[in-house]
């Protein structure tokens, strides 16, 4: 099966494009892409895997579904087109980056600098229909960002995932905990963050210098 996918991936993946369930999942998302408004838009599905080879992943961040509503979803976990209205989560990760690290907080929401640098933004479900959260769980993506990450933990070393929330965490038994950064809290929405579980991680700091530790170049948050 022929997938749009940076070239990195795509020979990393090659074995997971054949499978039934992959058949499976592309035939739901092209039936659901032209009978409904879906998003990101068919060329950004994979964006978070265009952005960051995988040859240049440092750092993944693991989300859950991309965002549901006109013009948000760009592809990235977490981030939002450039003149889209930051979210909630976003604000509380832009508002830890500024006590961790002193940055700024930017004016726009769009992850894709990050991403160019190697953050590989993950969400767990790729596709979703418009203004219907989690609409296209459990129809194979899932399945498929899980062997993502194991393939990842399995062929890489000292990459740094950065798992927000429960559902997150949950992915932490499918990485080599001996050879990669495995940074944990509470999700950075207002639900959690309020109550005291976001707030002071220092998980970019942290990344930072594990990087820096095994020579590799951090990240500008």
């Amino acid at each position: 099966m022929n997938v749009a996918i940076h070239s990195s991936w795509k020979k990393e993946l090659t074995d997971e494009f054949e499978r039934d369930y992959f058949k499976e999942l592309t035939a739901f998302v092209k039936k659901e892409y032209t009978e409904y408004t879906c998003f990101p838009k068919g060329s950004k599905i994979f964006a978070a895997f265009d952005h960051a080879s995988f040859q240049n992943t440092k750092v993944v961040i693991l989300g859950q579904d991309p965002y549901h509503g006109t013009g948000q979803a760009n592809g990235l976990s977490f981030s939002v087109n450039d003149g889209i209205r930051t979210p909630p989560s976003l604000q509380n990760i832009f508002r830890e980056i500024q006590e961790d690290l002193g940055k700024p907080i930017p004016s726009s929401g769009n992850l894709e600098r990050w991403a160019n640098q190697g953050v590989l933004l993950l969400n767990a479900t790729l596709t979703v229909r418009a203004h219907e959260a989690g609409s296209h769980q459990k129809k194979g993506w899932e399945k498929f960002t899980d062997r993502v990450i194991e393939i990842i933990s399995a062929e890489k070393e000292h990459v740094v995932f950065m798992l927000w929330g429960g559902y997150a965490k949950r992915k932490s038994t499918k990485i080599d905990a001996s050879k990669h950064l495995i940074l944990t809290s509470g999700h950075p929405s207002p639900l959690s963050a309020n109550r005291g579980y976001w707030f002071g991680n220092k998980h970019f700091s942290k990344a930072n210098e594990y990087l820096e530790q095994h020579g590799k170049q951090p990240i500008d948050w």
